[in-house]
């Protein structure tokens, strides 16, 4: 459908501009991962061979023979010129939303949005079922819990450090020591416990990116950005979290500090890469955490423990003082237990660096009008765009099902229109995906690398590294090439539909194997399906948001993506 011309003698095949192909008339491919699940010995011996002149090589260039990637790099014109980060066309004004300057400081951000919340009701909160054995206390709970003088923050870190003390992990993160002062509250996070992903700098704990070495390379002199900017609320930073090494993996394994758990299940992964972020908010320890999302690093793990993740819109939040800092799919994005805290958090942490503000022309951020507890003020209009085949290309259709039934919920209950769609050429999204991010990390980690850390990465990061390794400049550029006929594609999608929906993953969390805990563990088959709805977002740029499906009233979308 997509080819213009294809030569017979195996030579190469010529894309049809993106505006030339008839999308109605695509066909959806099923993703089919052709690679070994590797854990224990036999993990060590294929990652050394990885790392062997000649034989590593021809590994990795069968694996990506054996998966398309060298047809579709090395054998494929690509029309579109290259789009090294992702640009937006002007947007038409969204209805039901507030504007806010970038300038703003952040209280007064905080201000605005919590106005376009609804009324907050403490006894929704405080008047409970007393039997319930678990809750979520949200942002707003602990401010009128503070400002009450039901509590206070040095009471409420206490019972913190001491559950995160029960903990038996090799290498606890290290709490901050909390007094309290009686003072007229700076903001509605003042007292609110957050906690950083390991990848962003957090003074004065250090910054290893879930390695054992980095931080021995890499002082932190000062807080990034956005946490600067949660300090300025008032927000108590607690440490910094567990997470995959590097970013480079979904499930969250870490065989340096111990592979964080699922709070609901502790023989299953929480996701990743922002491991710990997800598990101590879904744990109930911290109302909010930040992490980082590249592929998929918020959403996954929020998805697989049961919260909200928000991937912000590309350039949005500033990532200077990050390890992401300078990619082109990266966001630092909030982790919450519910999407009102995310959008609190949000509205604290969001601003684009000076750089981003020059180069990518944003449009002035916006907070979406929650004026009732169902949401109903902000979704009622919205056309939900689906893609049926994609979005029921999961291993159990228990999740298709599950996702379904709020889909049907939200259009008779709530006036959203579900309009089918088609995405088309999902495949080769995937792959300018992997060489996007696989690249800027190489780049990222290179010099490290060369200067003999390499050996001191975790087995699962080497592999990844030897694949990144294998990726050319031409292969580079015909990458961006397809990312520029994606957004073209998606461009004209969303002249139809203000949202598309999917579930978040194509599978439940899955189970960790015992080998996997010591070395890690290889399994490409499982990061597919972890990865099949997320990678769009990241790669074009567009905001996306996972919540649990569980009751509506803590569901609400936000343009571009949503994931169920």
């Amino acid at each position: 459908v997509t080819w213009q011309s294809e030569f017979s003698m195996g030579k190469y095949k010529v894309m049809k501009p993106a505006k030339e192909v008839d999308v109605s008339a695509v066909k959806y491919k099923e993703e089919d991962i052709k690679a070994p699940h590797l854990t224990g010995f036999l993990f060590k011996l294929f990652v050394n061979m990885l790392e062997t002149p000649l034989i590593g090589s021809s590994i990795v260039d069968s694996l990506k023979k054996n998966n398309g990637m060298t047809e579709m790099f090395r054998n494929t014109v690509v029309p579109e010129e290259p789009m090294f980060r992702p640009e937006f066309p002007p947007q038409k004004a969204e209805h039901d939303v507030v504007i806010v300057g970038e300038d703003e400081s952040p209280v007064d951000r905080l201000e605005i949005a919590l106005k376009c919340l609804p009324q907050y009701d403490p006894s929704r909160s405080f008047h409970t079922d007393p039997s319930s054995s678990f809750r979520y206390w949200k942002i707003r709970d602990y401010a009128f819990a503070y400002r009450s003088k039901l509590t206070a923050p040095s009471v409420v870190a206490e019972q913190i450090i001491s559950i995160i003390e029960e903990f038996k992990y090799d290498k606890s993160p290290t709490p901050y020591l909390i007094t309290f002062d009686a003072r007229k509250p700076i903001s509605i996070l003042d007292g609110i416990f957050v906690t950083i992903k390991d990848d962003i700098d957090c003074f004065p704990h250090t910054t290893k990116g879930g390695t054992t070495w980095l931080h021995e390379d890499r002082s932190v002199e000062k807080d990034s950005v956005v946490v600067s900017r949660l300090r300025s609320c008032g927000a108590i930073l607690i440490g910094k979290a567990n997470m995959h090494e590097i970013g480079m993996g979904t499930t969250g394994n870490n065989s340096n500090y111990g592979t964080t758990r699922n709070p609901h299940a502790p023989e299953r992964y929480t996701g990743g890469s922002s491991s710990g972020s997800a598990a101590i908010v879904a744990s109930g320890i911290c109302s909010a955490a930040l992490g980082t999302d590249g592929g998929g690093s918020v959403r996954i793990p929020a998805s697989l423990c049961g919260i909200t993740g928000l991937k912000t819109t590309y350039g949005r939040t500033d990532m200077t003082g990050s390890l992401c800092e300078g990619g082109t799919v990266e966001i630092i994005g909030p982790l919450a237990s519910s999407v009102e805290d995310a959008l609190l958090v949000y509205a604290a942490i969001l601003g684009s660096s000076s750089a981003d503000r020059l180069n990518l022309n944003p449009t002035p951020p916006c907070f979406p009008k929650l004026m009732s507890h169902n949401g109903g003020s902000a979704i009622g209009s919205l056309r939900l765009g689906k893609y049926t085949r994609w979005f029921n290309d999961v291993n159990s259709s228990e999740i298709s099902d599950k996702c379904e039934d709020i889909l049907k919920l939200l259009s008779n209950n709530h006036g959203c229109e579900v309009v089918e769609i088609v995405v088309p050429e999902l495949e080769e999204m995937r792959a300018a995906h992997v060489v996007s991010i696989g690249s800027a990390a190489l780049r990222s980690l290179t010099p490290y690398c060369e200067a003999g850390k390499n050996s001191k990465l975790s087995y699962d990061t080497r592999t990844s590294f030897a694949i990144f390794r294998s990726f050319s400049a031409s292969d580079y550029i015909s990458s961006q090439c397809i990312r520029r006929r994606l957004m073209e594609y998606h461009m004209d999608i969303f002249k139809d539909v203000d949202v598309i929906v999917t579930p978040t993953t194509g599978m439940t969390t899955p189970v960790i194997p015992p080998d996997a805990l010591k070395n890690g563990e290889t399994n490409f088959q499982v990061t597919a399906y972890l990865m099949r709805f997320v990678v769009a977002a990241n790669l074009l740029g567009f905001p996306a948001i996972s919540v649990p499906i569980k009751p509506i009233d803590e569901c609400f979308v936000i343009k571009r993506v949503v994931y169920l």
